[in-house]
């Protein structure tokens, strides 16, 4: 089981069929680690490939271990869920999601394994991934799943997951190195999701292995977008990624400046205030506040 499951920064993809892999990727600085089903596994391969993911995550790992099954839509979802789900499996991927429905039927069937399981309901996290046209035109709908559901229990969709490449493909999009095509789904994709009372979302993989400068502009982009996290595809991109989503200590030193201003402003009955030239009032000292919270540096 995960030693450490409080950060959502990296989320670290490894093919299911490759087991060195796999292996490799549990011993890694990743929040999460995502064994494959989908995308990095043939047709043929994935129901031979089921039970060597269920035995990988019942190794001791760093970080929290995720499968990815395949879409609602395919022949594979049913028997990816019933032969990996079991108490060492923290969270299920689930690409391609287009509707609540989606989502609903995949609740449900995690509930019921959860009850057959002994697993505590609820307990299995699960992140859906926005990739297609129909997803991201259809998100806001997606996210009202947990108040469409027709029984009660704890909603286990904390965050969705935005797939950049397949979005790309399903819309015909030529992207870019600083992919500005993609700005406005995106865009929709964190502003629904934080209205829909969830938490941030987690990004795409970045794609372009050699051009390290272009993939940290993208991750600046992408936490100032307001991505808490991205999907890695390849170990090296760790380290950068687990940086990247987290504040600077220049932004920790102006928020820690910022909250205690407004502290001594608020006590004396103001709630305007001038700090480093910048305006401060509520939501600016409220968001310099989680920074710091983001990264367990609340003063008390």
């Amino acid at each position: 089981m995960a030693q450490n499951s409080s950060l959502n920064r990296s989320f670290l993809f490894a093919p299911g069929n490759v087991p060195r892999r796999v292996e490799k990727a549990l011993t890694l600085e990743a929040d999460a680690v995502i064994v494959d089903l989908e995308d990095s596994v043939a047709a043929s391969d994935k129901p031979a490939t089921r039970k060597s993911v269920a035995d990988a995550l019942t190794r001791p790992r760093r970080g929290r271990g995720y499968v990815r099954v395949n879409a609602p839509s395919t022949p594979w979802c049913y028997g990816d869920l019933v032969e990996t789900i079991h108490k060492g499996v923290e969270g299920v991927v689930l690409p391609k999601v287009e509707s609540a429905a989606d989502l609903h039927a995949i609740d449900w069937l995690l509930t019921a394994l959860e009850l057959e399981r002994g697993l505590a309901e609820g307990s299995i996290d699960l992140m859906p991934q926005v990739e297609t046209a129909a997803g991201v035109q259809r998100i806001e709908r997606i996210v009202q799943a947990r108040s469409l559901r027709t029984y009660k229990g704890p909603w286990r969709v904390k965050r969705v997951c935005f797939g950049a490449a397949d979005y790309a493909n399903d819309v015909g999009l030529s992207v870019s190195l600083d992919e500005p095509e993609l700005a406005e789904a995106r865009a929709r994709v964190v502003m629904i999701s934080r209205a829909a009372g969830l938490e941030n979302p987690i990004d795409s993989p970045w794609f372009h292995l050699k051009e390290a400068e272009a993939f940290r502009r993208s991750n600046e982009r992408s936490r100032r977008g307001g991505f808490q996290g991205r999907c890695c595809i390849h170990p090296d991109q760790l380290a950068a990624v687990n940086a990247a989503y987290l504040p600077d200590e220049r932004e920790l030193e102006q928020a820690r400046r910022i909250v205690a201003a407004f502290k001594e402003a608020e006590a004396k009955g103001a709630a305007a205030i001038q700090v480093d030239g910048q305006m401060i009032d509520y939501p600016v000292a409220f968001r310099a506040q989680a920074l710091l919270d983001s990264v367990g540096q609340l003063k008390k």
